[in-house]
């Protein structure tokens, strides 16, 4: 059975993006203005056979029939305003999640924070930097690690989540966990959204229990386990198996407040990591937020070579502002004062287009 896939392309930027659309001689990336698009790549797969070409957005109606009925429904999900449905996001801005690891394995930042104080400051330090999003978690899902005892995991996070709305009301707590005792009790603290990297895969009955809470969520991809991700990552097509996952998953969300976040390093090698960077605007097509975490991320290293540093900040911005001129709306980022000066001035520059 053929599958159509549609990826906006070709974009505009700023008052060039802005008189485009005026003209109706571009369409505007998700309601935003400031990016303009004019043309589409249109995927085909037929079982394993993968062809795509490229159309001016007005050509449409040339295509096949059943290729014009699914690009014209992915034409309208591309170019629709998201609904802000997350506590003081503008989906229109570029919002920052800034990383809180209260574990003390994380491939980074483990045990730097463990304490109350300490990560009562590190909050403050990022919100005052940029944050509109924090994202706890109190479980390592880097790539090797195991399972944490749920008991465990929820003993290194409550004392922050219960505290956290006392000082930071207007700004959006994300809860980083697989396990939907800890999703709970963190809801019922005031989080505003569960970010699991298992998909809500991890157990088989987190979304029936999570029914009862109007929740966002973020729809995250993973291949097999963090223990288990990168031992040889196998994909038929990763971009379109990609896609398919979050296809057929948004479907058991109930209230589809989602953001989609396709994983980076999340059993996807080198190959696969810049495949999905690159065509990342495919994913607007779905018809929501996008949020992608390539903060330093093993890819980096393996691109950089003997140039590899600590925090791999220049990777990460670099990937950050490709993926910014592609429309993705959240970044998950460690640096965030750094991350937030870089995005200031790329978009400075591009609105001066």
């Amino acid at each position: 059975m053929k599958k159509y896939y549609t990826r906006a392309c070709n974009f505009y930027y700023g008052t060039n993006a802005k008189q485009l659309i005026k003209k109706k001689l571009a369409l505007p990336l998700c309601g935003n203005k400031n990016i303009a698009f004019d043309r589409l790549e249109v995927i085909t797969r037929d079982k394993n056979k993968v062809s795509s070409k490229t159309i001016h957005f007005n050509k449409i109606s040339k295509l096949s029939a059943p290729s014009k009925k699914k690009v014209s429904q992915d034409l309208k999900n591309i170019v629709q305003k998201r609904k802000n449905f997350l506590k003081n996001v503008n989906f229109l801005e570029t919002s920052i999640m800034g990383v809180l690891n209260l574990t003390p394995d994380s491939f980074s930042d483990g045990g730097k924070f463990n304490s109350q104080k300490k990560a009562k400051i590190h909050i403050l330090n990022m919100v005052n930097s940029g944050a509109n999003i924090i994202d706890v978690g109190g479980e390592s899902t880097r790539p090797g690690s195991k399972t944490v005892l749920t008991n465990n995991e929820w003993k290194r996070i409550k004392d922050v989540v219960k505290n956290f709305k006392k000082t930071f009301n207007n700004v959006a707590l994300s809860i980083d966990t697989r396990k939907s005792e800890v999703m709970i009790k963190s809801i019922e603290l005031g989080a505003d959204l569960i970010n699991d990297v298992s998909g809500f895969n991890f157990e088989s009955q987190s979304l029936s229990k999570l029914k009862r809470y109007n929740i966002a969520k973020v729809l995250h991809h993973m291949q097999g386990t963090p223990n288990t991700m990168q031992k040889s990552p196998k994909y038929k097509n990763v971009l379109l198996d990609i896609y398919d996952f979050f296809e057929e998953n948004i479907k058991n969300i109930h209230n589809k407040k989602i953001i989609v976040d396709p994983g980076i390093g999340f059993g996807k090698n080198l190959k696969h990591n810049l495949t999905l960077i690159s065509k990342i605007s495919l994913f607007h097509s779905l018809g929501f937020p996008i949020l992608v975490g390539t903060s330093r991320k093993r890819f980096i290293s393996q691109i950089s070579g003997t140039n590899d540093s600590k925090e791999r900040i220049g990777g990460t911005l670099a990937s950050i502002l490709f993926l910014l001129s592609q429309g993705v709306q959240i970044f998950r980022v460690h640096n965030v004062n750094e991350v937030k000066q870089g995005i200031l001035v790329f978009k400075k520059i591009l609105s001066n287009f």
